[in-house]
């Protein structure tokens, strides 16, 4: 479940922030840097925990950013160099995906914004390479970016060729328009692009999910960027064919919900494909309960489709939330008929948004296009 910069999510009485940030978590971290010269880890820790209350998720590492400071030197390269010998191992590098790290390293990246932004870039960007290797620098390259566009940019094309995956996922995901929770970058796809040319035959699928993530946000303001540079790639055929379609259709995904004709003729989906459809309703659409539908699906003509349905339910505001969901991709026999089912559930009290009574829509898009809807009601 995606959870917001609070640190909230995942059920009534969890918080992400206690389970990332508590006492035997600040105590490792006082650990790793009890090599410091006048390192208390005591005090450090008695300080650092009892400022967790309060504070959220992000807080949390601005706070424990704020208590190791008085430990380091004053003068950047210092800390700088103090910080990476305090550093644990590198994360496996024979790993191949999801070895994001752990929160409490990410330290290094505020500290490297905090001192190293204005004066000391060089040394700054040297010390994230490093701690990228421990916990993803995503959000701490993006000061640079806007600083310092052209020098980290740079940067960022060496990297493309690091060894190591996690510095190379770097280049990705600290370029995305839209990484969440993080500050926005100024980048025009003509800077981005090229650094995703370099990365798109990764053999690590946390890379590619890194670049496909990226052209997805990418998708939404500049759609024919993306399907060309897309075109490049399987012409170039540097990468995996299995492992370049799934790239695409993640790419796609956001423009494929949106009925974006050019994505959809991309991955082979024709808009303009004849194909009969109905839906109804199987049962009442109870919040805590389920939506049940039936779909039918008839065409003259053998041929591919993807089908989306997307459920309007009214707002607090008296407006309609819309959300499209993913039902089916599959291939319609000619002259066959399709029937697909679903029990979509109706989650009452959801962190996220919360269902009201009322009267709602359920609407089945095939190739992008609208091609049945019913009224529904939905009830407590």
């Amino acid at each position: 479940m995606a959870r917001g910069p609070d640190g909230q999510g995942g059920g009534a009485g969890f918080s992400l922030a206690d389970q990332l940030f508590n006492a035997e978590t600040v105590g490792d971290l006082a650990r790793e840097h009890a090599i410091l010269p006048g390192f208390d880890a005591d005090a450090f820790q008695a300080r650092a925990v009892a400022g967790l209350a309060t504070r959220g998720l992000l807080e949390r590492l601005d706070w424990l950013a704020d208590c190791l400071t008085p430990y380091l030197p004053e003068d950047f390269p210092a800390m700088a160099d103090a910080l990476e010998a305090a550093m644990p191992p590198p994360l496996d590098p024979a790993l191949e995906d999801d070895d994001f790290g752990r929160f409490i390293h990410a330290l290094p990246g505020i500290l490297a914004v905090r001192h190293g932004l204005d004066d000391h870039r060089d040394r700054a960007l040297d010390l994230l390479h490093a701690a990228t290797r421990r916990f993803s620098m995503e959000f701490y390259i993006r000061p640079f970016l806007d600083r310092w566009p052209d020098a980290t940019l740079a940067r960022l094309h060496l990297w493309a060729q690091d060894d190591n995956y996690h510095v190379r996922r770097l280049v990705s995901e600290g370029t995305r328009p839209r990484l969440p929770w993080a500050r926005a970058v100024r980048l025009a796809p003509d800077q981005t692009l090229p650094l995703l040319d370099a990365l798109y035959a990764d053999p690590t699928r946390y890379v590619t999910r890194s670049v496909a993530n990226h052209l997805n946000d990418l998708s939404k303001t500049s759609p024919d960027a993306v399907l060309a540079r897309l075109g490049k790639w399987r012409e170039q055929g540097q990468q995996d064919t299995a492992e370049l379609g799934w790239m695409t259709r993640h790419a796609l995904r956001t423009r494929v919900k949106d009925g974006h004709p050019g994505s959809l003729r991309f991955l082979g989906f024709d808009p303009d494909a004849p194909v009969a459809c109905s839906v109804a309703l199987t049962g009442p659409a109870r919040i805590g309960g389920t939506l049940d539908f039936r779909v039918t699906l008839d065409s003259a003509q053998a041929l591919p489709v993807v089908v989306d349905y997307v459920l309007e339910t009214p707002t607090p505001a008296g407006a309609m939330r819309r959300k499209v969901f993913k039902l089916k991709q599959t291939r319609l026999d000619a002259g066959g008929t399709l029937m697909l089912t679903k029990s979509h559930r109706l989650k009452a009290g959801a962190s996220t948004f919360t269902l009201l009574a009322g009267a709602g829509r359920l609407t089945i898009q095939v190739n992008g296009v609208a091609r049945a809807a019913c009224d529904l009601t939905l009830s407590v």
